[in-house]
């Protein structure tokens, strides 16, 4: 008796997130070494799969770097990182382009529909107009440019929100067109970011490898539970934000900024780690909010 006791208590916990979220949009960026266990796509499919049931409006924008790299190598291309982001020459977006729509895409939607949700596909390059991605490196003056790698400018709402009233969780590759009718490679943190802020999001969840903010990165342990937008510039003059998290970060802030109301950084190989965040008290990642 007192096992099914607890089992009440925990929805009890849950309704009042389950009140105040429904009929909202929640984007849910999934990428990492999550997706490589099985066990671990299934379990965040399975929390996607919950929230649409009770209510929300779930979407899926999907990473897939280490994929890509199997795809890259597979072919004879090197993987190659500037500032976070993947450099991107005409032969690598080809493998971008067929590993995301005809691997994992098509894997993710199989998931969730099995899982008794309604899941389809949506290509970037049909989703996002995008510019050519090009910066100036603070430190040496140089022009930086990845490639085939784009910033999303325009977003079809309409075709994100067509799925969306016919109940169907939208699963959107982190693709974009550019004006040169080429396909471009988005960078999956800066495509969800760019799906929240045209949507309006309520919510933006990063699943990804690591537990969330670090202040120390090699310590799992010294996870940041809440970060205020204003307290993000030092941590990245610090250097406790670089890498792979700078362009996280900043698309959280921006999402932000945007009006998107809260974002979050979880651990995807935590069982039910997407739950957990949004629907209990504590919480199990980093959550980055505005300043009061």
């Amino acid at each position: 008796m007192q096992e099914w006791i607890e089992k009440a208590d925990v929805l009890i916990e849950a309704l009042p997130y389950i009140q105040q979220f429904r009929g909202e949009v929640i984007v849910v960026k999934f990428g990492g070494s999550a997706m490589e266990d099985p066990a671990h796509v299934e379990g965040v499919l399975e929390d996607v799969t919950f929230m649409e049931c009770v209510g929300m409006l779930p979407i899926v924008v999907h990473g897939g770097g280490k994929a890509i790299s199997r795809g890259l190598q597979a072919a004879g291309l090197a993987s190659a990182f500037v500032k976070g982001l993947r450099v991107t020459c005409a032969r690598t977006v080809e493998v971008v382009e067929r590993v995301m729509k005809q691997e994992l895409n098509p894997q993710i939607v199989a998931t969730l529909n099995r899982l008794g949700a309604r899941a389809e596909g949506l290509h970037g390059d049909r989703l996002f107009k995008v510019n050519r991605k090009q910066a100036v490196d603070p430190e040496t003056g140089a022009v930086l440019d990845w490639g085939f790698v784009g910033e999303p400018r325009d977003v079809a709402v309409d075709l994100i929100r067509d799925l969306l009233k016919r109940n169907v969780i939208p699963v959107i590759t982190p693709l974009g067109m550019g004006d040169d009718g080429r396909v471009y490679n988005v960078n999956a943190d800066v495509a969800a970011m760019a799906v929240a802020k045209a949507l309006q999001a309520r919510k933006l969840a990063f699943l990804s490898d690591v537990p969330g903010l670090l202040r120390k990165p090699d310590d799992p342990d010294s996870v940041i539970a809440t970060l205020k937008v204003s307290e993000a510039g030092a941590l990245m003059e610090e250097g406790v934000i670089g890498g792979g998290m700078l362009p996280k970060v900043a698309s959280c802030l921006e999402a932000i900024h945007a009006g998107v109301r809260k974002v979050h950084m979880i651990d995807g190989r935590m069982p039910h780690s997407l739950l957990l965040e949004i629907f209990t008290n504590k919480g199990v990642g980093t959550e980055i909010i505005k300043d009061e």
